[in-house]
């Protein structure tokens, strides 16, 4: 059974920081290439990063510069650090992962970290 499990999210004023960890289980987590997505209500979930099994690295435009994201193939964990946040990065958060065979098809979905910045 695969298992995606965030943690790490609250509360946190403008310009603080927060790191976002997802621990996974039931897949072999070095195939697999990892995603951090995020979703208000009413609207799409939009990518905030993505990291591949080769550690090749992608960031939503909105993230560049502020947020890293990385992993550890022996705890099994990618984690998110988020630095100078800001209120529009106030959503839930979503750990994915899909097969390196098929790319950025993410088929796996954990259920969800909030992360709220408001002062």
């Amino acid at each position: 059974q695969v298992q995606l499990v965030e943690s790490g999210g609250g509360s946190v004023q403008p310009g603080g920081s927060l790191r976002l960890s997802c621990a996974a289980s039931g897949i072999p987590f070095s195939l697999y290439n990892m995603g951090w997505f995020r979703q208000t209500p009413g609207k799409q979930r939009d990518l905030v990063a993505e990291i591949s099994l080769r550690d090749i690295i992608n960031y939503g435009n909105s993230v560049k510069g502020r947020f890293t994201i990385s992993r550890d193939n022996i705890k099994n964990i990618v984690y998110l650090q988020m630095n100078s946040l800001k209120p529009e990065d106030t959503a839930a958060y979503y750990c994915a992962a899909a097969h390196w065979a098929r790319g950025t098809d993410y088929a796996y979905w954990g259920q969800g970290t909030q992360v709220t910045v408001s002062s």
